[in-house]
């Protein structure tokens, strides 16, 4: 398969480390599955964003079977001829990939109309308003809708084209992939770009202290008592500095904790719905599906079902 990486003026050269995959591949496999090409508009030495300069060749009308675009940490300006290029081989590509912020260029080349898509969460906003026609999920790793895939961050292509080589050759080839490049096969916390402890970040120790006590603990009651005692504080006061750090309610952040376990358990594992609600402190799977509905819009089972033949039983 010809694979043709794209760079953009200013590219971060981390994107490399994302089609090492490729090469990781061909050699587990002891022959080349993947044929890899550095383009560029014109061809020649492209500067990165860090003064790496890298010899490319020109991107023509030769055929490839995936393109990857890579761009640098601001939004790229795309140019009339590369977006001509891009247009043209999107017609006889398999498929057509962007690494983070990317995924403006293929926008600029339509190829994002109608479709699905993700990037650096910072700039998902500024995707969705440049392209209306295009449905942007900020809290994804990375997404496919046909022949379209898009990562979030730059070190979330890695995560792509692990996918890629996954969708190509299987899911012991690309978890063989991921272990050569010491990498989880599927990052721990499942597709999303954010953690709950992260998005609840405070600088008071206390409030930290009960959350994780709280991550720990999932499977009890974790009443305000309870992460009161852990934060050292009566529950009067624990509500409301939990409120003033986080902006939420201990009840709802515990929620939100349990809705995140549970999500990394049904694209992980095996077990039983019913099993994994009582596992993550949820009563019921009724419980946890209305949990689901309200933090991702979805019941559990569409979650699983997406999360591909990993979580089939």
């Amino acid at each position: 398969m010809k694979i043709g990486l794209v760079l953009c003026p200013g590219f971060q050269p981390v994107c490399f480390g994302a089609v090492a995959a490729f090469d990781v591949a061909n050699k587990q496999a002891g022959k080349k599955l993947y044929d890899m090409r550095v383009l560029s508009e014109g061809g020649g030495l492209v500067a990165s964003s860090s003064a790496v300069q890298v010899m490319t060749e020109a991107f023509d009308d030769a055929p490839y079977d995936t393109l990857i675009v890579a761009a640098g940490l601001e939004i790229p300006t795309s140019s009339p001829g590369l977006v001509r290029l891009l247009r043209t081989a999107a017609g006889d590509a398999r498929r057509v990939a962007a690494i983070c912020l990317g995924s403006f260029i293929l926008g600029d080349a339509g190829l994002l109309n109608g479709r699905r898509a993700t990037t650096h969460w910072r700039y998902a906003q500024t995707l969705q308003e440049r392209f209306p026609s295009c449905q942007v999920e900020m809290d994804k790793i990375y997404i496919a809708d046909g022949p379209i895939w898009t990562s979030a961050g730059m070190t979330a292509g890695t995560d792509l084209v692990v996918g890629l080589i996954e969708r190509d050759h299987g899911v012991e080839v690309a978890r063989s992939v991921a272990k050569g490049m010491v990498m989880y096969h599927r990052r721990s916390g499942g597709q999303s770009q954010h953690s709950t402890l992260l998005d609840l970040g405070t600088n008071e120790d206390r409030v930290q202290r009960a959350l994780n006590f709280a991550r720990q603990n999932l499977a009890q009651s974790l009443t305000i008592e309870d992460l009161a005692e852990a934060a050292c504080l009566s529950p009067r006061q624990f509500t409301r500095l939990f409120r003033a750090e986080t902006g939420t309610t201990p009840a709802k952040a515990v929620e939100a904790l349990r809705v995140e376990a549970a999500k990394l358990m049904l694209e992980q594992s095996r077990l039983p719905i019913e099993v994994i609600a009582r596992e993550v402190g949820f009563a019921n799977r009724e419980r946890m599906r209305l949990a689901f509905a309200r933090v991702h819009g979805e019941a559990p089972r569409a979650i699983r079902n997406d999360a591909g033949p990993l979580a089939a039983f």
